[in-house]
């Protein structure tokens, strides 16, 4: 039976300010103080209070999961509490959204009380937080609460909701082994980038908008057929996003390849950026300072009028876990942009959400990865260029 009443304790912080940064956050039954769900991630980058709202939306989203009516709101951020009182105006631009998310959860339920606590009464949440904190800044965690796991490494999903990797199963249940495995047996997957653009060459934002080739893209198009051939002798399939940046650079490898068919699949498409679409990123750190610092912040962040990265990662998941029942042990092309080739090997490596924000993914990169039935997945090249260096 789905509790009436739960309290929830979250906190976050980062180590700079802005730093490596996480949250945590604790719901109990408040008559037994029993865990009912915990939730930490890490953030990579982020302010101190960014992560404070990340941990009580993370605690309320816990909540409505498990079904509770009512919560109880325990946090040792005076900010989060009184702007969510509305005692408080929200001056930063960054944490609007963040606010709005986190009010549009309270609506869910039929009453939501919020209430200060000192730091030693909030130390269950604390002590996630550090983990998490500690997680994004690459070092192991001496901060786990007590009698319970220290929460999941950086970008991981919370113990109670575990994440579904695109490629390959859980780190934590995957087969792990030196040993070699029979290539014959993986499909193989060769990711690539589509060629420059103009808005490649100017660093704008680049999403739905369907910007051609430049005349560089259709020669990196060109040698990328070429070493895409030298490769893999014999391809199954070319995917491609239905944007004509990635068909061109689909239809080049396939002509390399015998003009195998270029199949377009809507999920490959580029994250769709809304507002920033078209515009520079000193543009847009101009325009919107703050959205961009929570967009940074989280990959559940979307820009404004866009798509968040966890939704691109979804749809991108769509994909390719399709192409081991449909190609078993054949190799297949998939042209498509950055952001769902980074989540992509994001997974393939798993990998924090910080990996996001380190890996470059040059124009016409190469990438190639195997996977097999049981969920193993080897990582074989990231971002090959080698074919561009005469361009």
């Amino acid at each position: 039976m789905a509790p009436r009443v739960v309290s929830m304790e979250a906190d976050g912080g980062s180590r700079g300010n802005p730093g490596p940064a996480g949250y945590g956050a604790v719901v109990r039954d408040p008559e037994t103080g029993e865990v009912l769900a915990e939730r930490s991630e890490s953030l990579g980058t982020a302010t101190n209070n960014v992560a404070e709202y990340q941990g009580l939306i993370a605690g309320l989203t816990a909540a409505a999961e498990l079904g509770a009516a009512e919560v109880d709101v325990r946090m040792d951020s005076k900010l989060v509490v009184e702007q969510m009182c509305g005692r408080w105006q929200i001056k930063h631009p960054g944490l609007r959204p963040l606010a709005a998310q986190a009010a549009a959860l309270v609506g869910r339920f039929a009453a939501v009380r919020f209430s200060w606590i000192p730091r030693e009464q909030n130390r269950h949440a604390d002590a996630l937080a550090n983990a998490a904190m500690d997680a994004a800044a690459g070092r192991p965690s001496a901060t786990a609460a007590p009698g319970r796991p220290a929460p999941t490494p950086a970008g991981g999903q919370p113990s109670t909701t575990p994440a579904t990797p695109i490629v390959g199963s859980d780190p934590a249940t995957a087969p792990a082994s030196w040993e070699p495995r029979p290539t014959f047996t993986a499909t193989r997957l060769i990711l690539v980038r589509h060629g420059e653009t103009a808005y490649t060459e100017q660093r704008r934002y680049s999403g739905r908008g369907d910007v051609p080739l430049s005349e560089r893209g259709r020669a990196q198009a060109r040698a990328t057929g070429v070493r895409v051939a030298e490769l893999a002798p014999s391809v199954a399939a070319v995917l491609s996003s239905p944007l004509s940046r990635c068909t061109a650079t689909a239809a080049s490898i396939a002509g390399a390849l015998g003009d195998v068919p270029v199949r377009t699949e809507d999920d490959l498409i580029e994250c769709d950026f809304g507002q920033w679409e078209g515009h520079t990123f000193a543009e847009v750190r101009e325009q919107w300072p703050g959205e961009m610092d929570a967009w940074l912040a989280s990959p559940r962040i979307a820009p404004p009028g866009g798509e968040s990265f966890t939704q691109v990662a979804e749809r991108a998941h769509r994909v390719i876990s399709g192409l081991l029942t449909a190609y078993p042990g054949e190799t297949v092309v998939a042209v498509s942009h950055v952001s769902p080739i980074k989540l992509v090997l994001r997974d393939a490596l798993a990998a924090g959400d910080g990996f996001l924000h380190r890996l470059f993914l040059d124009a016409a990169g190469i990438s190639v990865l195997d996977m097999w039935s049981d969920g193993g997945v080897a990582v074989r090249t990231v971002n090959d260029t080698a074919h561009l260096a005469t361009l």
